[in-house]
């Protein structure tokens, strides 16, 4: 059975670990803003949230890139492949929770790949915010909604 990352808001304490370990995993640099976790602050209402690729069933990222270099896995994970990617950068302009970013430095895209099934942010979340766990109907529905409500908040800024 495949797996899920899984976001609970109340539960995040605003530390940004997940970030720290997701930029250096990725980019072996210790780089929040290279990290494909941005934790989110939202001050007048108390709460932090771990936002990361939603793994989305209609990928818009998928659609516009013009090289394909975007694909979903057997796990279900939207993957890039940086022999196809040309750094247009469409990928990251199409997502509409902001979760793709890039590395100028390596000029590549940053984009959750679940760390190929393990994931750091989940492993090192002091707070169990974020946790990796099995694909059920629940969950799915859970992450579904979860999802729908964040996109629209993200449309209302």
């Amino acid at each position: 059975m495949s797996k899920v990352l899984m976001i609970s808001p109340k539960k995040c304490i605003g530390c940004k670990t997940c970030e720290i370990v997701c930029s250096f995993g990725k980019t072996l640099a210790f780089n929040p803003k290279h990290a494909a976790v941005t934790v989110h602050d939202y001050e007048e209402v108390g709460i932090a949230v771990p936002m990361m690729c939603m793994q989305c069933e209609d990928a818009a990222c998928i659609k516009v890139c013009p090289v394909s270099a975007l694909s979903r896995d057997e796990e279900g994970v939207v993957s890039i492949n940086f022999k196809k990617c040309i750094g247009c950068k469409m990928c990251i302009s199409a997502c509409p929770f902001g979760n793709i970013s890039f590395d100028s430095e390596k000029k590549r895209i940053v984009k959750c790949d679940t760390c190929l099934g393990e994931p750091k942010c989940a492993e090192f979340c002091p707070s169990g915010a974020i946790e990796f766990t099995e694909a059920t109907g629940l969950n799915i529905a859970k992450k579904k909604d979860l999802a729908q409500r964040f996109k629209e908040i993200f449309e209302e800024v």
